[in-house]
C-alpha cells in the first residue's frame, strides 16, 4: 500500500505547497515502509519533486485540465490513488484543494483529516492532529477508513529536502464529459507580485492608514522584505484596495513566517483568518486594540511614523549583511 500526494501546480510550476505536501508525505511512506507516489497535472518540470522524496511521479498530460474543475480533479486524484494502491492520500489546504477533498472523501469512501499540522501521532490506529477553533487550539481525530485522506495546513509542516530518483509514468485518467459540467471561463492571476497564498512574510494595512494614497509605504516595506500585501475587510469594502489582498476568516487565510498589520484593530474575524502566522506584529496607535493581545510584537505608534523608520532599520540591515 502506498502513499499518494497531490502535487498542485501553477502555469506550470510547482507551489511551496506542493512541495511541502510532498515532504509530509515522504515521511509518513517511511513510516510505512512503503514507496511515494506523486500526482501531478499539467506540470511543465516535475524535477523540483525529486529534491523531496519523491519515488515515482504519475503525469496527467489534459489540456481540458488547465483551469480548474473540482469534479475532474477529484476523478483523476482517486483514480491515480486506485491505481497507486494507496491507502492515504494527501493533499494541500489551497483555495482549489477546499473543494477538491470532500469530492475526493466521497470517491475513496475516505475518511478526511482537514488542516492536518503534523505527522501522524500513529499509525494504527492513525491518529493526526488537527487544527481546531479558528486556529486557537487543536484536536486529535482518528480515521478509521481503509484509505485515509489528509488535507494539510499550509506553512505547518515545512520543506524537508530529501533527494530522490523518481519513476515517471505518464497517466490517462478516465474523465467523462459530466465532470467538465461546471468551467471556469476565465481566471484572474497577479503575476510579477508575491502571492499571499506563497508568501512567507505579509504586510497587511488597515483603516488606519486613512487612504489609498497612503500605501506607498506598505507596498515599500513589502518590496523590500520580499513579501506579499494584504488589507483588511473595511479596506477592500471601500475600494482603497482590491479584494483579492482581503485576508482574515471571510477572505484569504494567512499561515505565514511573519505577519505584519498596519493600522488594523484586530476584529476577531480578521484575527480568525491569520491565527496560523508563525510571528505576528502589530503598529496600532490604540493600545487598547484587540489585535495587541493576539501579536508576538507590538509597536504603539502612529504608523506614519514607525513605518517608514522601520523602513530605513531594514535597508540598513540588509545593505549591511
Amino acid at each position: 500500500m502506498s502513499v499518494l500526494v497531490f502535487a498542485e501546480q501553477s502555469e506550470g510550476k510547482f507551489k511551496k505547497t506542493a512541495l511541502e505536501v510532498v515532504s509530509y508525505g515522504k515521511e509518513i511512506a517511511g513510516q510505512k515502509g512503503t514507496e511515494l507516489v506523486v500526482l501531478t497535472i499539467n506540470a511543465e518540470d516535475i524535477s523540483a519533486l525529486s529534491n523531496y522524496g519523491a519515488d515515482k511521479v504519475l503525469k496527467v498530460k489534459d489540456p481540458r485540465l488547465d483551469t480548474f474543475s473540482a469534479k475532474a480533479f477529484a476523478d483523476c486524484v482517486s483514480q491515480a490513488a486506485i491505481n497507486s494502491n494507496a491507502d492515504i492520500v494527501v493533499v494541500d489546504s489551497s483555495s482549489d484543494a477546499l473543494y477538491l477533498a470532500p469530492l475526493l472523501a466521497i470517491k475513496l469512501q475516505a475518511g478526511f483529516a482537514a488542516n492536518a499540522t503534523a505527522l501522524p501521532e500513529s499509525l494504527e490506529p492513525f491518529i493526526v492532529k488537527r487544527k481546531a477553533f479558528s486556529s486557537k487550539g487543536s484536536n486529535f481525530s482518528e480515521i478509521s477508513t481503509p484509505v485515509k485522506l489528509i488535507g494539510l495546513s499550509k506553512n505547518s509542516y515545512g520543506l524537508k529536502e530529501n533527494p530522490s530518483s523518481p519513476a515517471e509514468e505518464e497517466f490517462q485518467p478516465d474523465l467523462k464529459e459530466e465532470d467538465f459540467a461546471v468551467r471556469a471561463t476565465s481566471t484572474d492571476q497577479s503575476t510579477g507580485t508575491v502571492t499571499i497564498a506563497d508568501a512567507d512574510i505579509v504586510v497587511s494595512g488597515g483603516r488606519g492608514l486613512k487612504g489609498p494614497e497612503n500605501w506607498g509605504m506598505v507596498e515599500e516595506l513589502a518590496d523590500i522584505l520580499g513579501a506579499a500585501t494584504a488589507c483588511s475587510k473595511p479596506v477592500s469594502d471601500l475600494g482603497w484596495r482590491p479584494h483579492s489582498e482581503h485576508v482574515g476568516q471571510t477572505g484569504k487565510p494567512v499561515a505565514s513566517n511573519l505577519y505584519i498589520a498596519i493600522g488594523i484593530s484586530g476584529a476577531i474575524q480578521h484575527l480568525a483568518g491569520v491565527n496560523s502566522s508563525k510571528v505576528k506584529v502589530v503598529i496600532n496607535t490604540d493600545p487598547e486594540a484587540p489585535f495587541f493581545k493576539a501579536a508576538d510584537y507590538g509597536i504603539v505608534g502612529d504608523a506614519f511614523e514607525v513605518v517608514p523608520q522601520l523602513i530605513e532599520k531594514v535597508k540598513e540591515f540588509k545593505a549591511s549583511a
